[in-house]
């Protein structure tokens, strides 16, 4: 029968695979195990901070681990044991109960460590932080193009002088799948190469709001707000998430002032441009125009190419020129819809113990791209338009007020609002060099005719079976 030391030591195995070397000897080289009973495993940690950080953070990398090693229903038990206390001076550690299990979906009700800092690593110096980044996201594993050209160099420059220059904040827009995140963090692991001293921190909005509801319940926003006015490099991802929470907005408007003023560096993602996300207030919209605003639109044919094979040669993946050029072909939307279909044959590879074939790869693509049709674009929308008016499209770029015109810029800026993931600027700059506030209001217009003029309605339901069938 296997030991409940081999079976914690198994798990560690499984644990330092999918955390940071900080994170694992920081936290769990300190755990010692002390009994298995069944199905249940206990286990000892040093501090009540330790458990909080664990419950935290890393709940669900413990609970499949566990359950991986002992069967579904596998439990994990801690015994909080305050020995040396003196090391780490934390008062209110010393009152936690001692040798007291706590299952490891149960909450404690004792109160905190004081002093709220959600990324401080138990057992590192006082200031030092796990920057949150994803060591795989890295400049190394960004394939440059068009798409993403200026954001990526802008990126670069940012990491040699965080604060330093016109690109403070950096705010990086695109749809899903397209690499913000990715941009974001190489950036983040590219100043840390260049500037070790710098404290880099990487969140996610829904993190930062969950931290500081946290502290709001616990009366610890002034620590909050301290923590997070120490960053030397805060990035913010998902920032649109943010709309309508107005305290929290609130509250990351007086960390934004303050870093900015320090000269520390902000990059923020939205799947939104500024001037289209909606919920969020003036003066913080205003903010985020101050510096850089990039956006990562969709990677053309060549730049998909170049991605799905750096892709599939980092994965030590064997596939055929032939069937990469096929999926950057069809494969359009994002990287994250490739990846999911590279996984479906890699199973179907594994289960039916078949090489992968252009006929097994052409079968996975028909039942899992929506027919496999490219993405609309601006410029295929406007054409079409511009076609069904019988005006030239280069005319259509003109300045001229002829009805028919005007008429097939502003209905060629409706369906691009509603068919494609570009922002209001990138439509206008498309259209006829126009800007966001002239699509709104081709928008606006094209709808109020929609519903006062029925022929006018008809013509427009016309383009959209056209646009939608092509």
């Amino acid at each position: 029968m296997v030991g409940y030391q081999e079976i914690w030591s198994r798990c560690l195995q499984i644990i330092k695979d999918n955390v940071s070397e900080e994170s694992y000897k920081a936290l769990f080289e300190k755990i010692t195990p002390l009994k298995l009973e069944e199905s249940t495993l206990t286990i000892q940690v040093p501090s009540h901070f330790i458990y909080e950080y664990l419950e935290e953070n890393y709940l669900d990398l413990l609970r499949k681990t566990i359950r991986k090693e002992l069967g579904e229903k596998a439990r994990l038990e801690y015994s909080v044991v305050v020995a040396g206390a003196a090391s780490h001076p934390m008062p209110q550690v010393d009152k936690a109960p001692r040798n007291r299990p706590v299952p490891l979906n149960v909450s404690t009700s004792d109160k905190p460590v004081k002093g709220f800092n959600p990324f401080v690593m138990p057992g590192l110096r006082n200031l030092e932080i796990d920057p949150q980044l994803n060591p795989k996201y890295s400049f190394e594993n960004y394939i440059e193009g068009d798409c993403n050209k200026l954001a990526r160099n802008a990126g670069l420059a940012i990491a040699q002088n965080p604060g330093e220059g016109a690109f403070n904040p950096l705010f990086i827009n695109g749809g899903t799948g397209l690499g913000k995140t990715h941009l974001a963090q190489a950036i983040g692991l590219e100043t840390k190469k260049a500037h070790p001293e710098k404290v880099v921190l990487y969140v996610n909005a829904n993190k930062f709001k969950e931290q500081y509801t946290s502290a709001v319940q616990k009366n610890e926003i002034n620590n909050f707000l301290h923590f997070y006015q120490m960053v030397d490099v805060l990035i913010l991802d998902d920032v649109h998430d943010f709309a309508g929470q107005s305290k929290t907005q609130d509250t990351f408007f007086h960390i934004f002032d303050q870093l900015h003023r320090s000269k520390k560096q902000i990059i923020l993602t939205s799947d939104k441009a500024p001037v289209d996300i909606e919920g969020l207030e003036p003066r913080i919209l205003s903010r985020f125009k101050w510096g850089l605003p990039v956006e990562i639109t969709a990677p053309d044919y060549a730049t998909r190419l170049a991605i799905y094979r750096h892709k599939v040669h980092k994965d030590g993946i064997e596939l055929g020129d032939d069937i990469i050029e096929y999926l950057a072909d069809k494969v359009s939307n994002n990287v994250r819809e490739f990846e999911g279909v590279l996984n479906r044959l890699l199973a179907e590879a594994t289960f039916n113990k078949k090489a992968i074939s252009m006929e097994m790869v052409v079968s996975v693509v028909n039942k899992n791209i929506r027919n496999t049709q490219k993405e609309l674009s601006v410029d295929s929308i406007y054409k079409s338009v511009c076609e069904y008016f019988n005006v030239s499209s280069d005319n259509a770029q003109s300045k001229t007020r002829k009805r028919e015109i005007v008429q097939a810029r502003q209905i060629a800026m409706y369906f691009s609002k509603s068919l494609t993931k570009s922002s209001l600027a990138s439509i206008g700059a498309q259209i006829g060099g126009k800007n966001h506030a002239t699509v709104l209001h081709a928008c606006k217009q094209v709808n109020n005719l929609m519903e006062t003029d029925r022929s006018f309605s008809d013509l427009v339901g016309n383009i959209e079976k056209k646009l939608k069938a092509m």
